[in-house]
């Protein structure tokens, strides 16, 4: 992760984290949990955990030997939740990394319930994007042919007509839409599905498919209608369940982005300096602006070099 490499060569002086005690969320990969482990930091976790032993490997991690966390870094809001209802005293600055989580904020923040400040960084431009689109994009790749369901007058099909002519599904709105949704894929969807048809999500929960009107914790399914299910990852997280989840590269640029109350974007100069922390590693040189140039465009040279409301 050579962004966080740069992070501890710039900061490693001053420390700007001294004090800090960060209650970490995060789905990762089996190896990487174990190189934290060895490096004498306190991991709770195991694979094939139930909802009850989540939580309680979350409730491990409230306090420390010097006093109770901090700071949340959260990945789904999952933690954040755990200290809203039962911990409220313990509810500190957030960082939160994924669309359920960042949804999640936004609605408390409209009800009044969020009293701290949040940072979104998954929508900072330095993550990944979009999965819906990068999945879209990937298996197009792979010379598929895709068919994009949506709300977006954009989009020209539904669920309802796709389920009668695909033979894989991704729901992905957890992850690449404002808000995620429930209800993608039903049990009449099922019904209507080709022979061996396979049914994933890469959203962070379950939602998003009828998993209960199938039946849990099997793989394969047998329909009235003689037709086969095949459900990857128990309806969630397809892309740490069955694959070793996202290049360290890439979640490099999202961790690297880790105000008053509220929900804030990261500024726009630090959302360039995470990207900036990456070249060296790619070998990459960039054009500087001369004096005159800056001058003309009415930038600085050091940036921001795109507003605000700019969208890569």
């Amino acid at each position: 992760m050579p962004g966080l490499m740069r992070m501890r060569e710039m900061y490693s002086a001053s420390k700007p984290l001294k004090g800090a005690r960060i209650c970490c969320n995060i789905s990762t990969q089996d190896h990487a949990a174990a190189a934290i482990a060895k490096a004498g930091i306190p991991v709770y976790t195991w694979k094939g955990e139930s909802g009850e032993e989540h939580l309680w490997c979350l409730e491990q991690a409230l306090y420390f030997k010097d006093g109770p966390l901090n700071v949340i870094l959260d990945d789904g809001g999952d933690l954040t939740n755990l200290i809203r209802t039962k911990y409220p005293q313990l509810l500190s600055g957030i960082s939160e990394e994924t669309t359920t989580g960042v949804h999640d904020l936004y609605k408390g923040m409209a009800d009044g319930k969020l009293k701290v400040p949040a940072i979104n960084v998954n929508d900072c431009h330095q993550k990944q994007g979009d999965v819906g689109k990068g999945c879209a994009q990937a298996l197009r790749g792979f010379e598929a042919h895709v068919i994009i369901t949506e709300i977006d007058p954009i989009n020209v099909t539904t669920m309802d007509e796709a389920c009668q002519d695909s033979n894989t599904f991704v729901t992905t709105t957890g992850c690449g839409s404002p808000t995620g949704c429930v209800d993608i894929i039903l049990g009449w969807h099922f019904e209507q599905m080709k022979d061996d048809a396979i049914v994933c999500n890469i959203g962070h929960f379950d939602m998003e498919i009828s998993i209960k009107w199938l039946h849990k914790n099997v793989d394969c399914y047998w329909l009235k209608n003689g037709c086969h299910i095949l459900l990857l990852a128990q309806g969630q997280l397809v892309n740490l369940g069955c694959t070793m989840s996202h290049p360290s590269f890439a979640m490099s640029n999202s961790f690297t982005n880790q105000f008053s109350v509220g929900v804030h974007f990261l500024p726009k100069k630090l959302d360039e300096a995470v990207a900036e922390a990456h070249l060296g590693k790619l070998n990459v040189k960039l054009t500087r602006l001369t004096e005159k140039q800056a001058q003309y465009l009415g930038l600085s040279r050091d940036g921001p070099f795109k507003p605000n409301r700019y969208h890569y």
